[in-house]
């Protein structure tokens, strides 16, 4: 597996070591101990989600609160999205940067957003289906979202005739809720 820091260096890009022949494909889409090392430290995942989206779909940007917040390994295993995290740690040099990834069923990279961040996607193919595991579980509670389109953070997502979003996302705020 390659790994590869992004412009924000605690956000990592991934490719899996890919073997193909004539029947197809294999690699091996995790293992602990090699994210571990990766990493460079112990990740503990407790919780896989999925996703299905058509063409359009605009989730996000999403994330929990303390002391649920969520680190996040995602990957596509059908169609295409633009995958965005936005770094929220208030006393990181990034603060407020944002970094992107084309993730798809085709390039099979992963995106790792670790805790502290707001996560987003724009379903670019007719039809996405995401995975993502998280470090902590789901609390409706501790739920935040912003605005994708805050000019405070200016996310530059691809121009489509027309976005799809949930109430949820057509009501945030355009600023990091503490």
């Amino acid at each position: 597996m390659k790994v590869i820091s992004t412009k924000i260096p605690d956000v990592k890009l991934i490719t899996p070591d890919i073997f193909e022949d004539e029947r197809g494909y294999f690699f091996e889409s995790f293992n602990q101990k090699n994210f571990n090392e990766a990493i460079g430290s112990r990740i503990n995942f407790v919780q896989d989600n999925e996703s299905r989206s058509k063409k359009g779909v605009l989730r996000g940007m999403h994330y929990q609160k303390q002391p649920f917040s969520q680190g996040k390994l995602i990957h596509v295993n059908y169609g295409e999205i633009f995958d965005v995290a936005l770094d929220i740690r208030k006393d990181s040099p990034s603060y407020g940067k944002w970094v992107s990834e084309i993730l798809s069923a085709d390039n099979k990279k992963q995106l790792w957003i670790p805790e502290g961040f707001a996560h987003g996607f724009l379903a670019l193919s007719e039809e996405v289906k995401v995975m993502y595991k998280t470090t902590q579980f789901y609390s409706k509670n501790h739920e935040k979202t912003i605005k994708y389109n805050s000019r405070i953070f200016n996310i530059k997502w691809p121009e489509m005739t027309q976005y799809f979003l949930s109430d949820n996302d057509k009501s945030a705020l355009s600023l990091i809720e503490d």
